[in-house]
This record gives structure tokens, sequence and C-alpha cells, in this order.
């Protein structure tokens, strides 16, 4: 029998005006970004910690810790790529992923294909493999108005 272990990641990020708008690897158009010691794509961070979670390992900030001058202005997908390969050299292969992205802006739905495109060749799977759903918070809450991001991700990992 084939062992399998779940694990969920969540980040947020306040937006800010004037910074790339970097989410789930790919940059969006909007006049304001994920502040972040990395590039602050909340997307891959959720996903990050997710994987690693299900690998029963320290989560992102513990491998790639925020006061560490060699991560600033890191590419999240290449961090995502770099944990990864501390997964897939522990024995394990991802299954799928699952993400909920939650803003007021901007808009993921125009975006979830390229998305989940980019985030299948982080992972090494098919795009089938990977899922992004978008939310907003309906004006409620401390990201009401567009002032941040908050993602939730889940990951499925089998043995190799």
């Amino acid at each position: 029998m084939t062992g399998f272990r779940v694990g969920t990641g969540f980040d947020v990020h306040r937006l800010v005006p004037g910074r790339p708008c970097v989410l789930g690897g790919i940059e969006l158009p909007h006049p304001a970004g994920p502040d972040g010691h990395s590039d602050g794509d909340a997307v891959l961070h959720a996903v990050t910690d997710a994987l690693l979670g299900a690998a029963g390992m320290d989560d992102i900030g513990t491998l790639f810790p925020p006061d560490d001058e060699r991560w600033r202005d890191a590419d999240s997908g290449e961090l995502l790529g770099m944990a990864l390969e501390v997964v897939r050299n522990a024995g394990w292969r991802v299954v799928n992923v699952d993400v909920v992205v939650a803003t007021e802006g901007p808009r993921i739905a125009p975006h979830r294909s390229a998305m989940r495109t980019r985030m299948a060749q982080l992972l090494r799977v098919g795009p089938e493999r990977v899922n992004v759903k978008g939310k907003t918070l309906e004006g409620m809450g401390a990201l009401a108005g567009g002032a941040g991001v908050a993602v939730q991700a889940v990951c499925l990992l089998a043995e190799r």
C-alpha cells in the first residue's frame, strides 16, 4: 500500500502600491502587489507550506528565514522548487494541490489557467493536478477594500 500525506498552508500579505503583483508564479496587472521579504507571492508561499507540511517538515519561514538577506526579493517559484527537491529527496511526490485565494483585488478568475500552468510546472505535475479558486471578501474584514491577499492551500503527497 502506498502512503499518503496531506498538508495545509496559509499565507497573507498586505498589498502595497507600486509593487509588482506576483501571485501563483505570474505577474498580474494590478496597481498594488504583495509586500514581503521575497517577491511576496502569497500563493506560492502557501503551496510551499502545504508541501512541506504534508512531508512533516519545517515551514517556509524556517527553511527560508525572512531575516536572512539571501532571500530578500527572492523568486518564490525558486523557493518552491528548492522545497520540492527536499520533499522529493525524502521520498514523496505531489499528487495534487488545491488553492483558495481570498482578495478584493486583483481578480483571480481571469488568471486561473496561467496560475495553474505555472504552478504545475514548478511542482512537476500536470495542470490537472493543480486547482486555483478566487474568492472575494464581500467587503468584510481586514483585507476589505483590496488591502491584502490571503491564501489557503492543501497538498496531497504520495510515497514515490
